[in-house]
């Protein structure tokens, strides 16, 4: 008997995805406007940075990486058209003469740049751009433990992929097609100018096994899906984020079928059906009879072995992929799938307790606005992103017309703005100089007011972490009871509502949100007022206190905020001969480490003791020292990024 669906099943399953997996709408907006916020201060005069993949398209799921291009500026791919000549730029044409549809050559019309003419290689009086020299030589100035992956370079956590990539503005002439084929209103004429005048990307990867491979580039149209994809209503993403789930959880798990289906392969799914159907299909009581659309459309296609790129639909993506032995166990696993309806997504661990009595009502704004907090805290992803961030010199955040413009043009973001600045300022203030601890001549007094005030920008990311920044300042510069007032004020700031990252949301965190929630702020602005970060110093920070300096020992450092507050409160009062104070000082300190408090991720924890123990080595207790050093080790033994093992030596 075939299996009933109805609009309320389908409203079940969309509020249960809403509360449990995806987020809600708002949910995706927030993380997409943290993307593009984030990409425009962490690009330069040299490179155009681009948060890619479902991280960049707003949809952070279980099992999900992060991916980054970063797009050249100094080199120009030109299609069909010359743009306006600049000698400072070198210039690059597509060859596409035997080359699979999809893919291309890089011919060196002009370069003047010696540098880059070392990843050209002659065929038939011919230069060409390598794309395996490309990726090789962004590999060579990377951190050990780096890998290629496809077109990307992958860390050694395998979580964040990135690309160097170049540009053609123009758009190509093998996708002209897709400009015209649809009479579908989807996408609308304002999106599709967008995507055409934004042009193109090139990875570097070539055809596996072609003969030309190393010298082949994959034309990749990541922005034009990410903008296609920021059309879709929550439906669409819902679909998506189904087929996606399928794939990870259940297809993949089989080890003859787990490389040959991605996730690629099933987002240029959704784009063929989302051109063929109605806006007005997707909407949430129709979420099931839409996935099932996706989901036979993705066994038809493993079926006749045939994929069609989105946008060069010359290229099929399935061939000499989806063939003879394994096209067979694939497609039976897909049939036996298909068989079960809609109930073949609770063979997910994430979906199987989804039960549609549960769900079938109207969950109340409060408990999904909770919920999208949750996950933001939580997101490791947003961590990491947030950690890629670089301090750009060439941007001066103090200019004038540059904090007009944002003002005027994104005034909705302001928030988000001040948020990414803030973050900014960390790094910024950290290589400034301040020469001498005292302050004593018009040169270092200028250099610590610049430092301050580039501080006093850094206390809008978060609640407490920029005012100890700011105490650190005071304390190298000798200021001991200035810095004390601001712990102070620090410390009483670490109530038991606040948030932080990794940490899983209690009853006291239920009722200060809700509180919260009725001033209807967003997420990010929530972060500045209750979210506890952690303190970061870089590798030769001016602001590192000296006690934690050593020779030949050159790391960023993480410390928990409650955990610094108090190991800074003791050198101040040390350096002030308070010895009471500073007993007390350790006191407090061993007890918010014994109760991890707003403390969670392993590592900082462990640093945490280690600042214990630089503190009990001040006041003469060596042996309390020692045990504390060696539980840093214990709960963090890698001695790559740990300084307790040394302090132990």
């Amino acid at each position: 008997m075939a299996d009933i669906i109805t609009p309320n099943i389908s409203l079940a399953l969309y509020n249960y995805l809403c509360h449990n997996i995806v987020g809600t709408e708002e949910h995706v907006k927030t993380i997409r406007l943290m993307n593009t916020v984030r990409d425009i201060f962490s690009s330069n005069k040299s490179f155009t940075c681009i948060t890619s993949g479902s991280y960049g398209e707003g949809l952070v799921m279980r099992g999900s990486d992060l991916d980054l291009m970063r797009v050249s500026k100094f080199i120009k791919v030109n299609a069909d058209k010359q743009p306006d000549f600049d000698p400072r730029i070198t210039y690059l044409s597509m060859d596409t003469d035997d080359i699979k549809p999809g893919f291309t050559q890089l011919r060196l019309e002009y370069s003047r740049s010696r540098y880059l003419l070392k990843f050209c290689e002659e065929h038939n009086g011919k230069h060409y751009f390598s794309s395996a020299l490309w990726k090789e030589n962004v590999l060579s100035r990377l951190e050990k433990g780096e890998t290629i992956h496809g077109p990307c370079i992958t860390d050694k956590t395998g979580v964040l992929d990135y690309a160097v990539s170049l540009h053609c503005k123009t758009w190509i002439s093998s996708a002209f097609n897709w400009i015209t084929r649809s009479g579908n209103p989807w996408p609308n004429h304002h999106v599709k100018h967008s995507i055409i005048k934004h042009g193109v990307l090139f990875v570097p990867i070539g055809v596996h096994g072609s003969p030309k491979e190393d010298l082949e580039w994959r034309v990749s149209f990541s922005v034009a899906e990410k903008l296609l994809i920021n059309t879709f209503t929550h439906t669409q993403l819902m679909c998506y984020a189904l087929l996606k789930i399928i794939l990870k959880d259940v297809i993949a798990n089989d080890s003859e079928c787990k490389d040959l289906l991605c996730s690629y392969f099933l987002k240029t799914i959704v784009f063929w059906i989302s051109e063929e159907l109605p806006s007005s299909v997707w909407k949430p009581d129709n979420l099931i009879p839409c996935f099932m659309r996706c989901f036979s459309r993705l066994v038809y296609c493993v079926e006749y072995s045939v994929c069609l790129h989105y946008f060069i639909p010359d290229n099929n993506m399935f061939e000499n992929k989806i063939e003879g032995r394994a096209r067979d166990i694939l497609l039976n696993k897909l049939n036996t799938l298909h068989s079960y309806g809609w109930r073949c997504i609770l063979f997910s661990d994430q979906i199987s307790n989804f039960a549609v009595s549960m769900w079938n009502f109207p969950i109340e704004p409060f408990a999904l606005y909770v919920n999208d907090v949750q996950k933001v805290v939580q997101s490791s992803l947003l961590y990491i992103a947030n950690g890629t961030l670089k301090t750009n010199s060439e941007l001066d955040i103090f200019n004038t017309g540059l904090l007009h413009n944002i003002w005027f043009h994104y005034f909705s973001l302001k928030h988000l703005f001040a948020y990414y600045i803030s973050q900014m300022c960390i790094s910024l203030a950290q290589r400034l100089p301040l020469d001498g601890a005292i302050i004593n001549n018009k040169y270092q007094y200028k250099q610590y007011k610049s430092c301050l005030s580039t501080l006093l920008t850094n206390v809008y990311h978060d609640a407490i972490s920029g005012w100890l920044m700011v105490a650190s300042l005071f304390y190298k510069t000798k200021q001991y009871s200035k810095a004390l007032h601001i712990i102070r004020y620090s410390i009483s700031k670490c109530t038991p509502d606040k948030l932080y990252h990794g940490m899983t949301l209690s009853d006291i965190h239920y009722q200060s949100l809700k509180l919260l929630s009725f001033n209807k702020k967003g997420v990010v602005y929530l972060l500045k007022i209750i979210f506890v970060d952690l303190i970061r110093f870089n590798v030769n920070s001016t602001l590192t206190p000296e006690e934690l300096l050593m020779e030949e020992w050159n790391k960023r450092c993480f410390f928990p905020s409650t955990a610094y507050a108090y190991f800074l409160s003791v050198l101040c009062h040390y350096h002030l001969n308070d010895v009471r104070q500073c007993q007390d000082s350790i006191q407090h300190l061993k007890l918010v480490i014994g109760e991890r408090y707003l403390m969670t991720d392993v590592r900082s924890i462990a640093e945490a003791y280690t600042l214990l123990g630089v503190a009990l080595q001040l006041i003469g207790d060596t042996e309390s020292a020692r045990q504390a050093f060696l539980q840093s080790l214990e709960i963090s033994p890698d001695e790559s990024y740990n300084s307790a093992s040394r302090r132990l030596l």
